[in-house]
């Protein structure tokens, strides 16, 4: 099944309110491959979102940005699906 990026923005957004977070849009006015969502989570947790419509991948652009804020110590999530994003929130409510 595949599922859109507006479909899976809303999904994360809802669920991340859910559990008390904050998903915040991210315009590529001035980084050209910035991640879609920066995502606030309870306890000072943060991570960033790359939203992909089911089976897409991310351009070369957003794949050096990703890579530079993971050697940040940032996260940087690619997700396309429902079941992800559940799974990731999950990992970030839950972790540490």
């Amino acid at each position: 099944m595949v599922e859109g990026e507006k479909l899976l923005e809303k999904k994360l957004g809802d669920l991340l309110k859910a559990e008390g977070g904050w998903s915040i849009k991210l315009l590529a006015v001035h980084i050209s491959g910035i991640p879609d969502r920066l995502c606030l989570v309870p306890m000072g947790k943060i991570f960033f979102a790359e939203i992909k419509t089911t089976k897409k991948n991310p351009s070369k652009i957003q794949m050096v940005i990703h890579k530079r804020l993971r050697k940040m110590g940032f996260y940087v999530e690619v997700l396309d699906t429902s079941e992800q994003i559940k799974q990731t929130i999950r990992y970030h409510v839950e972790r540490g």
